[in-house]
């Protein structure tokens, strides 16, 4: 690098851990490369920089491409009975400005940040809780520290592995600066009048925050650093020079120097894609985008190709448990009439319209790549039988019409199913318009109401809402050993019940408790793998979990495996054909190392 001919950066040899993680491109089946070049990257919003962190996916553990777990920043981990954990840090190992990275910041962010109550005002994040306890922390020595709980955690080392990972280890010797019992009050309200906060434990949140880089000057052990304060318009990230993963050659990953990314309406995206504007993108693209990127390929250096998406389905229907009105909240709990919502509609007719015929029709369920998979999970309720369909609404109590033929609630009302969307997708808002076609054919009056997503979240939250439309599950690929939280009443933006969610991660104090057995089972059965030993007993646990979500449509699938475009650089080298895409558990580009890839100035 230039900077280590200037005498700003020691030479590579001594800025990597004494023990760095080789990759093998060759064992991969592709190729070692060499530095340089800057990524092209759009995004819709100043928040999506988070992609940088979900994509860079450097953790502690990770996932590899099967979805096994291994050491990634640690050097090696060791676990007993599932409730003790041993981490052992790589010698040498350094954040992205050169400060040592050892089991202090792993102590600092234990005992003076996760347990501060001025810094934690709501406590422990529920990953740290084994059957509501916390664990023991102990720095075993500097490059060893250990967690142990009094019961087993099986979701630990997996909060380690995702998108938005848990954290054990911040930059102390950068955040300490900010920190009221290490520099004082004086110092801290320098800081605070700087950055302008009102408290200290607000400067301090603001300027660790790392899922969301916002903060250039946070030292990070990802392989690219912001360079840019918000807001702005272009957001630069450079090579991490202290990053601990090499190739096969010793060559330091990771290979591209910078990642550009530029803001644009999230509507245009596609659009600037297909005119060549980026390097790389897979996010603000869709399915219904595919025959136009494709086309670019006559016509700038790119390649399209096509992804499968993970999500148990690419779009689903929430129907609002917890909804406010008592007259449609007993309407939607009644098990019939979600059965009959999710049998009138015409899946078959949906995938070759609005997919060609390429994705798979089914119930919101995992997919054929999960080892989970059983074909009556995905076909549970997912048939189109329109005379079913009515005859379990009528038996259901809801045979009494108007003279437009829709059917009526109890109180006279008619059932005008408001459906409520962000309407962020061409493709979501063309789905929508042929289940409400097919909704109608059986007495009821659809109608969709488009809001931003956020208020249409809150808007459920506050019971306002009736049906929400967005993805199905999002690990609709997982092993046994994955936590199956998805599939139970655990948060706040599980639109069909968010108020059951936000009493789940409030530990009781806000939201509702779960008042209807077969979510509660749901919740019992999640403490019990949570409390598991032994991966036979968690997958007995995931199939009851999965048969009980068939059975109970709590939210009404359409297709899944539908298949995303990913266009970048035909120059750019070791991006797969073919992969697995979603937030969890692949972390988008995540799983497939982006770090490894590489421009071939000679293609």
């Amino acid at each position: 690098m230039d900077m280590v001919g200037k005498g700003a950066l020691p030479p590579v040899k001594d800025r990597l851990p004494s023990v760095p993680r080789v990759i093998n491109l060759a064992e991969k089946g592709r190729l070692p490369g060499k530095h340089g070049g800057n990524v092209r990257m759009l995004i819709g919003r100043q928040k999506d920089i988070r992609l940088m962190t979900i994509n860079g996916y450097a953790r502690l553990v990770g996932f590899d491409e099967q979805l096994n777990l291994q050491p990634d920043i640690l050097e090696s981990y060791e676990q007993v009975d599932g409730r003790i954990f041993t981490f052992r840090l790589r010698a040498g190992h350094r954040w992205s400005d050169g400060s040592p990275f050892t089991s202090e910041d792993f102590r600092y962010t234990w005992e003076d940040v996760l347990t501060n109550k001025k810094l934690r005002r709501r406590g422990l994040p529920r990953e740290f809780l084994s059957d509501g306890r916390p664990p023991v922390f102990e720095v075993i020595d500097e490059q060893t520290v250990r967690y142990t709980w009094d019961t087993p955690h099986p979701g630990f080392l997996q909060s380690l592995a995702s998108a938005q990972a848990l954290t054990l280890a911040m930059p102390s010797a950068y955040m300490k600066q900010f920190h009221v019992d290490y520099v004082g009050e004086e110092k801290v309200a320098e800081a605070i009048e700087k950055y302008r906060v009102e408290t200290w434990p607000d400067l301090h949140t603001k300027l660790s925050r790392s899922y969301r880089p916002e903060n250039p000057d946070l030292p990070t052990l990802d392989p690219w650093r912001n360079t840019t304060l918000p807001p702005a318009q272009q957001y630069i990230f450079e090579r991490n020079p202290y990053f601990h993963r090499v190739d096969e050659n010793g060559r330091q990953l990771p290979y591209v120097d910078r990642f550009l990314l530029n803001v644009s309406s999230s509507d245009i995206i596609s659009a600037k894609t297909g005119a060549g504007e980026t390097d790389l993108q897979i996010t603000h693209l869709d399915f219904s985008d595919y025959t136009f990127l494709k086309s670019a390929e006559d016509i700038h250096p790119v390649d399209v190709n096509l992804w499968k998406r993970v999500q148990g389905s690419r779009i689903a229907l929430f129907p609002n448990l917890n909804c406010a009105d008592p007259v449609w909240r007993e309407f939607l709990r009644h098990r019939d009439v979600r059965c009959a919502l999710s049998i009138a509609i015409n899946r078959r007719e949906i995938n070759m319209v609005s997919f060609f015929g390429l994705a798979k029709e089914s119930a919101d369920t995992v997919l054929q790549e999960s080892p989970l998979y059983k074909p009556n999970y995905a076909l549970a309720w997912a048939q189109f039988d329109p005379d079913e369909a009515n005859a379990l609404l009528d038996r259901a109590g809801y045979s009494k019409r108007n003279d437009a033929g829709v059917r009526l609630l109890p109180d006279g009302r008619p059932i005008d199913i408001v459906i409520e969307t962000a309407g962020e997708s061409t493709l979501e808002t063309d789905v929508l318009e042929l289940v409400t076609d097919h909704w109608r054919a059986i007495g009821l009056a659809p109608f969709i109401r488009v809001s931003q997503r956020d208020i249409f979240r809150s808007r459920a939250i506050a019971g306002e809402t009736t049906m929400a439309v967005w993805v199905g599950l999002d690990n609709g690929v997982p092993t046994a050993d994955m936590t199956p939280a998805g599939l139970a009443p655990t948060a706040d933006d599980q639109m069909q019940w968010p108020l059951w969610g936000m009493n789940h991660i409030t530990q009781g104090k806000e939201g509702l408790p779960v008042d209807m057995p077969a979510a509660k089972r749901l919740l019992d059965l999640l403490h019990a793998w949570e409390r598991s030993t032994e991966s036979s007993e968690r997958e007995v646990i995931w199939h009851e979990m999965l048969a009980i979500r068939a059975e109970n449509v709590f939210s009404i699938g359409i297709v899944n495996a539908a298949l995303q475009p990913i266009v970048h650089s035909s120059r750019l080298r070791n991006v797969p054909a073919e992969g697995l895409y979603g937030f969890a558990p692949t972390c988008y580009f995540g799983v497939y190392m982006p770090d490894t890839f590489w421009f071939d100035e000679s293609a």
